[in-house]
């Protein structure tokens, strides 16, 4: 609330001096203005969509299903024993093109029901920021487990509402954030079994044959690289990445 005061104070000083500044500086056949007729509920939607647009990467990567690719990808390298290969840049941007495929119906209901209204001014900023929460919060609802969302609620002391409709969004964004990182780490233990059943089969071989000094990170490398290429580990990744969005 101190921020939007400051703002509007902010705001409302510029309109003065500007509306002063163009009554004292007119020059004969230049005309300038400096903001005469604003509206001011105008000019504070629009700080309120430039703040929305500041929050616009924080929205994506925690209100949407970025936050369980990318840590499964994250899981699969460090699973393999690549290191940084693929770089993050490669995994971040698989990660954001595959949320844009599973975030599309909701990205189609939010461009309909919102974007378009909005653009032919049939409703304001504020009516445009519903819309958005409305369209995200039918997608964290249906991913979100309520365990997560009683938690927030047991902390709190306040009695959990029998309708995940009417619960605030403040608690279900972090309980959403809580399901999606408990099914990425249960996917990603998934992920590790059959790498860890190769490297213990290598260092097996390796103490059996007695080269103790060798490293069996080493060995194992380009076995489980074979090993993910020949069962097309990508794609069974990248499927179950995908349809555990379906369950």
């Amino acid at each position: 609330m101190k921020f939007f005061l400051r703002a509007a104070l902010v705001v409302w000083s510029m309109l003065l001096a500007g509306s002063a500044f163009a009554q004292n500086a007119s020059l004969p056949g230049v005309a300038i203005n400096f903001g005469q007729g604003t509206n001011l509920v105008d000019t504070m939607e629009v700080l309120l969509l430039f703040t929305v647009l500041t929050m616009a990467p924080a929205i994506i990567i925690l209100c949407t299903s970025f936050t369980r690719i990318v840590v499964v990808l994250s899981f699969m390298r460090q699973a393999l024993g690549t290191q940084n290969m693929p770089p993050n840049q490669l995994l971040i941007g698989f990660a954001l093109f595959l949320s844009i495929f599973v975030m599309m119906p909701t990205g189609k209901s939010l461009y309909n029901n919102t974007i378009l209204p909005y653009q032919a001014k049939q409703i304001d900023a504020t009516q445009a920021l519903k819309g958005l929460e409305k369209d995200l919060r039918a997608f964290m609802s249906k991913h979100v487990r309520k365990a997560d969302i009683g938690l927030f609620f047991d902390v709190t002391g306040e009695p959990a509402p029998d309708d995940i409709n009417a619960v605030p969004i403040h608690y279900l964004i972090p309980a959403f954030i809580i399901s999606e990182l408990k099914t990425a780490f249960q996917i990603g233990f998934l992920l590790y079994i059959p790498f860890i059943v190769l490297d213990m089969v290598v260092a097996s071989v390796l103490m059996a044959m007695g080269m103790m000094m060798l490293p069996p990170m080493l060995v194992s490398m380009p076995f489980k690289l074979l090993l993910f290429v020949l069962v097309d580990g990508w794609q069974l990744v990248t499927g179950a990445i995908l349809r555990s969005f379906n369950t």
